[in-house]
């Protein structure tokens, strides 16, 4: 299904030099394979959850000609913790103030998360996915300046390029 909407997106493109520069990154201790259009910065940052505790998180972010790709990866603590509750957390405060356009449940492997579209509020259009898996939850968004263009071709190829290891 990735593999489609990746090719899918390069049809768009009109060119498969679109994704050409793109490199795919892999992280094994955070148990992810993503890809950028650049090196993505890391930085460290604390996530707010729904009942007011905060949790460690990473954010990996590139941004490409009026596209911004992120990847936020929050460290859960061992007990407890309601995946389902945080993945309605993050898409409650991710689409907050935008109109929903796509709203499914998704998944990568054995891991279930859900899968957005957003048109924002300031004119820009996003995609996102949420999952938790291993112990993490990652937040993912894809955000073109303008839906249409080579930027909204660029969010969809990152949004799909997730991968759960």
């Amino acid at each position: 299904m990735r593999l489609i909407a990746f090719v899918v997106a390069l049809v768009l493109a009109g060119s498969p030099a679109v994704a050409k520069d793109w490199m795919e990154y892999a992280y094994p201790d955070r148990f992810f394979t993503l890809a950028f259009p650049a090196e993505p910065r890391i930085e460290l940052t604390t996530y707010q959850a729904a009942d007011g505790r905060a949790f460690e998180a990473r954010t990996y972010s590139a941004t490409l000609d009026g596209g911004v790709f992120k990847l936020t990866v929050v460290e859960l603590p061992e007990t407890n913790t309601n995946g389902d509750a945080l993945v309605s957390h993050a898409v409650k405060t991710l689409t907050d103030g935008n109109q929903i356009k796509l709203d499914i449940p998704h998944r990568i492997r054995s891991t279930y998360g859900r899968q957005l579209a957003l048109a924002r509020s300031d004119g820009s259009f996003s995609y996102l996915a949420v999952f938790v898996h291993k112990q993490r939850l990652y937040q993912l968004e894809g955000i073109a300046s303008v839906a249409g263009g080579d930027a909204d071709v660029d969010a969809m190829i990152f949004h799909q390029s997730l991968d759960l290891t």
